[in-house]
């Protein structure tokens, strides 16, 4: 897929729900709202953070809606959150 093709995906800006799955650590929601707060510029809302234990309460799994600027930014959210120990996955 081109780059043109991707950038057709998705309208921009738009609201872009982007969750986040790692272990249950009191850092991990801290550190995912942090980082995609520092990418979106500090404008998330109230509501954007939604949290959820695995049924054991070894993993979170936390829902961060927000508004998306560009295919670039979601891209580097992403690459910056998957990089870190605690975070398993981001879809």
């Amino acid at each position: 897929m081109t780059d043109y093709d991707r950038n057709k995906l998705l309208e921009f800006p738009c609201e872009f729900p982007l969750k986040v799955m790692g272990k249950n650590h009191v850092d991990f929601e801290i550190y995912v709202l942090t980082t995609v707060n520092r990418h979106v510029g500090g404008h998330l809302t109230e509501n954007a953070l939604k949290s959820r234990p695995s049924k054991n309460g070894n993993y979170t799994s936390i829902t961060l809606t927000f508004e998306a600027q560009s295919q670039q930014q979601i891209d580097d959210i992403y690459i910056e959150l998957t990089s870190h120990e605690l975070v398993l996955m981001a879809l």
